[in-house]
């Protein structure tokens, strides 16, 4: 990441919308919005495989979830932020991974700009890729402050994603783990 461009980027934004970027309040804020930025797009240079390399021997082959991972990303086309909870649900083929692998690899994704939509099937398909379950199911439900502090203005609107690989696509499974996702 380029600090250097970020912060003169910032000072021509605040250039731009007609600050004054030598007053104190925002003398530091082109440095601030660099360390931010390294923060917030951290998952560009990570690779989730990583995190679901470790797996151990499971003699169980049912369903396992993990909901309410809560997750912050940016839109790329507003750069504001989307926020919400992941839900994923996998049948192993003999191998489980450690539950925070799975919180691990949503953070992965959710720190770059992109869209919700990318975000859930990269989790599906990272999951699928490295583990090799029968199938997997992942489902993001996020607030968009794109929609709800500017434009159509709508704030507690929801948008829902779902991606569904291998034998989560079957409705038996399916139901399964939404009956779980319902539960306390």
């Amino acid at each position: 990441m380029d600090t250097r461009k970020i912060e003169e980027a910032v000072r021509l934004f605040l250039e731009g919308i007609g600050e004054d970027v030598t007053r104190e309040g925002l003398q530091d804020t082109p440095a601030r919005i660099s360390a931010m930025c390294q923060e917030l797009f951290e998952g560009m240079g990570q690779d989730a495989s990583a995190h679901l390399a470790k797996t151990f021997q499971a003699d169980n082959n049912e369903l396992v979830v993990e909901k309410d991972i809560t997750f912050y990303s940016l839109c790329e086309h507003h750069l504001l932020p989307f926020y919400g909870k992941v839900h994923i649900g996998y049948i192993p083929d003999g191998r489980v991974v450690g539950l925070s692998k799975l919180a691990r690899t949503v953070e992965v994704y959710a720190r770059r700009a992109q869209i919700q939509e990318q975000m859930t099937a990269q989790i599906a398909d990272a999951i699928m890729g490295q583990l090799k379950p029968k199938g997997v199911i992942v489902v993001a439900e996020a607030e968009h402050m794109c929609m709800t502090m500017r434009g159509i203005r709508k704030p507690g609107s929801q948008t829902v994603t779902c991606v569904t690989r291998g034998a989560m696509k079957g409705t038996e499974w399916q139901d399964r783990f939404f009956q779980l996702l319902r539960r306390s």
